[in-house]
């Protein structure tokens, strides 16, 4: 297994050269093409791994990196990581080949995905310390270069790369405060480190590094802008595999050191289901695809990381299934998001090449033109909705039903922690619902827009490879919702962190699934494979015997026509008019803002003349559009937008002394070589003063 470790590793390094090398360079989809074939090798590492519970495979680095002997070792945790990963990750190279061939991308992007990949296996696998720590930053480096690519705005890039320095140096202190009282550099030691300050100090630096990874709030707000800037064909890569690491993090965290304390417990559950809460919240009334789709990552996060902070709180009450049911509802979440997720931005990057733009209003009706693209992008949807039988419906019922069970538990803060994230979550599956039956309704089955788009040279659908990747994640998912063959997959990869017979105890029959807790539902998601077809041809066959064949005749209109004759062009259903309900009902957490001026009249207050002619004004951050008034039969300008309520609130205060700090530390650069001598031995003088003190 050693060997195909690293013939992963070194396709991926083959993959990097073939696209930074000078000289002739080789057709676009090859660095893409090898960077799938590696992550095939690294996929069916972990299956072996899965398979074989007694044998590790691993890849021994010796100590040729300086800081002690270091291996990839691939145990069940990181085997179950590995095949999720690395199996999504062929897909998302298919799928990038795909629009590589289409777009002809310049030299970096190829380069940068490759790195992204390595790093990630190395951070699934790695049990030193300081090769975690440097696999990490890999990871960081790979973002700040990937969403840079291209961009004359540096903002998004210098964002992303920001977050993720405050992810490393909390990993970093996180782990060196466990290995300072250890005395091992090998993540295995980090299990010995004793009840105290300094375990429950790492466990919380972990936690905070893994969350700013992840997108958790409030340090989610890089995520938007991160995968917005990112190439579109490439945003697959970020989304559904390298945000597997934060997660794989946090797995491996409770691993090594056990429960958690209590209060860090608790916070993780409430700011999770928040979490959640807010980012479908801003999915739900995004006015770009690629805005929906990333917000949604943050509402998926959410949803993952509430079924981990179950499962602490399990670990704490000393009740396995509740661990169990816990673990098993945010690994399957986590399935669910890697596929859909990717598919969604393969999809969305085809029909944003197409369409010259990502606006939703300009998305309309696409699966006339480009089926594969909007097929990928309906699947995606379905799955992140929670709609049975998909994936998502399965790992959100195991959710629902985890948090349920507060009423077993006296210790109140824990039920009531449990009861509020569970009405966070049940109201966080609602509104998701809404966002993606927009997305399908609008951009999928919609009526096509009329108005011209500007359209790109190649109209190509996916191309044959990214046909190939779409179907290989279409078939995933379906086998992801078969979830009693899963829950075998599962028990296996968590067996370091609650035994495998506990997790068995979902399943009642060989192909039945149950809850953890048998007997708390009679609902099972293996039973409505059957019954709700059973169900549907039921209804419909009542339906046409009590009509007497009269359903079958139905007024046929184009599809979101209002019901008034009449109606057409922009006076049509849209996906703004669509998103107003919830930006209304959710206006206070969203901080919705409306205003509604004459056309061509200049803002109240700006002092500007009208100008001539009811020209339509440019949508605001969540979109705009014009209201006819049928008294005057003029024209109103309608706009509204949302705030990013954590930004605005939590981070905007400190920019300007933050401004401020810049400039007067850019003082320091003179361009002397006498005052930078001196800084060095001010610094040098405090960290000895520092050591001194500490001894």
């Amino acid at each position: 297994m050693s060997e195909l470790i690293a013939a992963g590793l070194l396709l991926f390094a083959a993959a990097a050269l073939v696209d930074v090398l000078p000289g002739r360079r080789a057709p676009y989809a090859v660095p893409y093409l090898l960077g799938a074939a590696g992550s095939g090798c690294l996929a069916a590492v972990g299956a072996v791994a899965l398979g074989r519970p007694g044998h590790a495979p691993r890849l021994d680095l010796g100590d040729t990196l300086g800081f002690g002997a270091a291996a990839l070792r691939v145990d069940a945790l990181s085997g179950l990581f590995w095949l999720l990963t690395f199996a999504v990750a062929v897909a998302a190279g298919l799928t990038a080949a795909g629009w590589a061939s289409a777009r002809r991308p310049g030299r970096g992007p190829a380069a940068y995905h490759a790195l992204v990949l390595a790093s990630v296996a190395v951070v699934e696998s790695a049990d030193n310390v300081f090769l975690f720590v440097m696999a990490w930053e890999g990871i960081t480096l790979g973002f700040y270069l990937l969403t840079a690519a291209g961009h004359r705005r540096i903002g998004p890039a210098v964002a992303t790369f920001g977050f993720g320095k405050v992810s490393g140096a909390a990993l970093l202190l996180g782990l060196l405060t466990g290995t300072a009282r250890t005395g091992d550099f090998s993540l295995a030691g980090l299990a010995e480190l004793p009840a105290g300050a300094a375990r429950s100090a790492t466990w919380a630096l972990l936690v905070l590094a893994f969350a700013v990874k992840t997108g958790l709030a409030p340090v989610q707000v890089w995520l938007p802008r991160g995968y917005a800037a990112t190439p579109a064909g490439l945003r697959p890569v970020l989304a559904g595999v390298a945000v597997n690491a934060g997660f794989y993090g946090l797995w491996r965290t409770f691993a090594l050191l056990g429960p958690p304390p209590a209060w860090l417990a608790v916070t993780l559950l409430l700011l999770a289901a928040l979490t959640a809460f807010l980012g479908i919240a801003h999915a739900a009334v995004q006015a770009r695809l690629e805005r929906v789709i990333a917000c949604s990552s943050i509402e998926n996060a959410g949803l993952i990381c509430t079924g981990y902070a179950v499962a602490l709180v399990g670990a704490l009450t000393g009740s396995e299934r509740l661990t169990a049911a816990g673990l098993i509802a945010a690994t399957l979440q986590t399935i669910a998001h890697a596929v859909a997720k990717t598919l969604l931005f393969a999809g969305a990057a085809a029909l944003e090449a197409d369409a010259g733009t990502g606006d939703l209003e300009r998305l309309r009706g696409t699966a006339r033109r480009l089926p594969w693209a909007a097929g990928g992008l309906a699947a995606g949807a379905v799955t992140l909705a929670g709609l049975p039988p998909t994936a998502g419906f399965v790992s959100e019922w195991f959710l629902l039903e985890s948090l349920m069970q507060q009423f077993r538990y006296s210790a109140f803060p824990y039920g009531l922690a449990l009861a509020v994230a569970g009405a966070l979550i049940a109201l966080t599956a609602g509104f998701a619902s809404v966002t993606f039956v927009r997305i399908v309704g609008m951009v999928v089955l919609g009526p096509r827009d009329d108005r011209p788009a500007r359209r790109a040279p190649c109209r190509a659908d996916l191309g044959a490879a990214g046909r190939a990747g779409v179907l290989l994640l279409a078939l995933g998912g379906l086998a992801a919702a078969l979830t009693p063959l899963q829950l075998r997959v599962l028990g296996a990869g968590l067996a370091p962190l609650v035994p495998r017979e506990v997790s068995a105890g979902a399943l009642v029959s060989p192909w039945v699934v149950q809850p953890v807790f048998a007997g708390f539902s009679s609902l099972s998601p293996s039973w409505l494979w059957v019954v709700m077809p059973v169900l549907c041809a039921g209804v419909l066959v009542l339906l046409v015997a009590a009509s007497r064949g009269g359903a079958l005749r139905v007024r046929r209109v184009p599809a979101w026509r209002s019901a008034s004759g009449g109606v057409h062009g922009d006076d049509r259903y849209t996906p703004f008019g669509y998103a107003n309900p919830t930006r209304r009902v959710l206006g206070a957490v969203l901080r919705t803002r409306t205003r509604a001026v004459p056309a061509g009249a200049a803002p109240p207050g700006s002092g500007e003349p009208p100008e001539p002619g009811p020209a339509r004004p440019e949508p605001g951050p969540e979109g705009a559009g014009p209201v006819r008034t049928a008294a005057t039969g003029g024209t109103l300008d309608y706009a509204s937008d949302v705030v990013e309520v954590v930004e605005v609130y939590l981070y905007q205060p400190f920019y300007r002394p933050l401004r401020a700090l810049v400039a007067a530390a850019k003082r320091l650069q003179c361009g002397r070589l006498d005052a930078y001598l001196t800084y060095m031995l001010i610094a040098l003088v405090g960290a000895l003063a520092l050591v001194a003190a500490l001894s």
